[in-house]
């Protein structure tokens, strides 16, 4: 069975692929060199769609209908724009709502998108571009630590990581960010109330990297305008401790943090990227391992959700676990020494 891999590398090479989800500009070459925060690719789409029934405002046939309008695809309207007359002695006509480009003329109806809005995709992490996706966006290469996370808010920006945590189960209050702090990327423990995010945003700080966020926490972190990447989970959960050992040991070094969301079907995980100078390229990391005896792995659920393991034994066929069931099950030790049988599902490899 293969294992998702949760990367925690201290060096390893980073390439994401950065892409529009509609047809756009791209304003990158390969090998140019860009910043987190560059716009990589851009494109203007309609937040909304409009129908026009021509055939049921005139009463009269879809052919009839079709004869009628003075539209066709493609074409860009202004607001008032004559979409179909009837053409009889009193005339009537069916006039676009708002201004907007056609979509669909046939059929009796006119389909219009409009409220046209501007999308921007950024690189998301400092690299090179290593390749073009025309009309899409970018592959973008880096070398340099990389932590991912269990949660984002969907914002990036980078800056210099300040710690402000001492032990994995520490909490963030708004009473250890002062002006100092402001531009930093901020590296806490847990945050159980709203203050802290606010006074983070009236700093304003450039992101925060978190252990966990308390589950009423959601939609304000949502609303916040700097990243928030939130390592293992909502709940009271300390650092996972490679997270913390890693992170710790590169304070005051720059930060990129990329709080993208979670996306299982595209393998996307907010992460956080610390670009390193170094004389060769590591290899890339594999998303998927099979587990194996001896390997690092991360508890995705209670009651030890975040906590870092260690696989003993691998038993054969379906296990009966605690609850009863059986499923496919790993025998791993904890970091007080005890040991558990866990389903697979609720483990994913370190590496």
């Amino acid at each position: 069975m293969l294992a998702p891999v949760l990367h925690i590398l201290p060096l390893t090479t980073i390439v994401r692929e950065r892409t529009l989800p509609v047809a756009g500009k791209v304003n990158v070459n390969v090998n140019q060199k860009v910043n987190p925060t560059d716009v990589v690719a851009e494109a203007n789409y309609a937040r909304e769609h409009v129908l026009l029934d021509v055939a049921r405002t005139f009463g009269v046939s879809t052919k009839v209908a079709d004869a009628m309008i003075k539209v066709k695809q493609g074409d860009r309207l202004t607001q008032g724009a004559v979409v179909a007359e009837n053409g009889s002695f009193l005339s009537r006509s069916i006039k676009a709502p708002r201004a907007g480009r056609v979509m669909v003329a046939g059929g009796g109806q006119v389909l219009m998108e409009v409220g046209d809005a501007r999308l921007e995709l950024r690189a998301g992490l400092p690299g090179t571009v290593q390749r073009v996706i025309p009309e899409r966006g970018a592959v973008i290469r880096t070398v340099g630590a990389l932590i991912q996370g269990a949660w984002g808010n969907g914002r990036i920006d980078n800056g210099l990581m300040t710690s402000l945590i001492e032990k994995e189960d520490d909490i963030l209050t708004s009473a250890q960010l002062d002006v100092s702090l402001r531009g930093s990327i901020i590296l806490g423990g847990h945050v159980r109330d709203p203050e802290t995010l606010k006074a983070a945003a009236e700093m304003p700080v450039r992101g925060l990297i978190l252990s966990s966020l308390h589950y009423s926490l959601l939609q304000p972190a949502m609303q916040m305008r700097y990243p928030i990447l939130v390592l293992d989970g909502f709940g009271v959960i300390p650092m996972n401790s490679t997270a913390f050992k890693l992170l710790t040991s590169n304070d005051k070094r720059e930060v990129t943090v990329n709080a993208e969301f979670p996306d299982r079907y595209s393998g996307g995980r907010p992460e956080a990227i610390i670009p390193l100078p170094v004389s060769g390229e590591p290899d890339e990391p594999e998303d998927y391992v099979p587990f194996a005896v001896g390997q690092q792995a991360r508890m995705r659920r209670s009651p030890h959700a975040g906590r870092i393991v260690t696989i003993t034994r691998l038993p054969a066929g379906l296990s009966e676990l605690p609850s009863g069931l059986r499923a496919p099950a790993a025998e791993v030790r904890l970091a007080n020494g005890d040991t558990a049988l866990v389903p697979l599902v609720n483990l994913e490899v370190v590496g």
